[in-house]
């Protein structure tokens, strides 16, 4: 039932004309909630529908933003120079050795692909869209690192993890003719990466020859690919020095982290 409020009395007495209209308010409000919360017996029932799909979204409630990933998103989960600190620095320009090593032919037919891939620097191929990059150089060492956030479908992500995790058995060892003539041999064994996204594989590559003045050399890689739900992760550190594989799987373990905060933040609702 409706509880009514007291009529304003004033001086001290309720006028019988203002009793009267408060009276039949209080009548017809007690009618009214009585009415709405019975119903007679003899009144038919309404029929009960069930609903055939989903009431539609409230006007005021913004819909989810795609999953796909953005260029913006790839280019904020990038891991630079700032967040590896000394002794990195932007990169001046792609090093000498990545035409002048890694653009060679192979021995053996089923390690071309690493070649090709490592020189074009596209673990994950060249169709690999939105893709975010940046180069980073080692002033110390003479390193370069280079380092991609991209997209790709999961399965595909996980085939390229696969190939790569057979290749210290089926390119444990081949040989390489570089595009002037320099014969350079090639082992390749797996390399540890920290436990961060859903598949992850490593390789450590060294290429050893002649440089052009005839003195024993050797360029050495570090490479990282990882699965970050749908989206990947790749790292390439190389050079003729000392190659830090610390700062590979920093950048690795910093990216992957980065990458799925950047993705949480787009599938709030704004």
């Amino acid at each position: 039932m409706v509880a009514s409020a007291n009529p304003v009395i004033t001086g001290g007495m309720t006028p019988p004309r203002a009793a009267a209209r408060a009276l039949a308010l209080c009548g017809l409000l007690a009618a009214t909630a009585c009415s709405a919360l019975s119903t007679p017996p003899t009144a038919p029932r309404p029929p009960i529908t069930r609903p055939t799909s989903a009431p539609p979204p409230s006007p005021k409630t913004s819909a989810a933003p795609s999953s796909a990933l953005t260029e913006a998103m790839a280019q904020a989960a990038l891991v630079t120079d700032a967040d590896l600190g000394e002794p990195w620095t932007p990169t001046q320009g792609v090093a000498t050795w990545h035409d002048g090593v890694l653009k060679a032919k192979a021995d053996k037919r089923e390690c071309q692909r690493l070649l090709d891939a490592l020189y074009a620097d596209e673990l994950f191929g060249a169709d690999a869209q939105p893709r975010a990059v940046v180069g980073m150089d080692d002033e110390w060492n003479k390193a370069q690192m280079r380092y991609q956030v991209l997209a790709r479908p999961p399965a595909e992500i996980d085939k390229t993890l696969a190939w790569l995790k057979e290749l210290p058995r089926t390119c444990a060892q081949f040989g390489a003719t570089t595009t002037t003539g320099a014969v350079f041999g090639v082992q390749v064994t797996e390399a540890p990466l920290p436990e961060v996204g859903n598949g992850r594989q490593g390789l450590r590559v060294w290429l050893t020859g002649q440089s052009p003045d005839g003195e024993p050399t050797t360029l050495t890689l570090d490479v990282a690919a990882v699965r970050v739900g749908e989206d990947a992760i790749s790292v390439t550190n190389g050079g003729f020095g000392d190659v830090q594989t610390q700062a590979t799987q920093a950048a690795v373990q910093l990216g992957a982290e980065r990458l799925t905060e950047i993705r949480k933040q787009g599938r709030v609702e704004i």
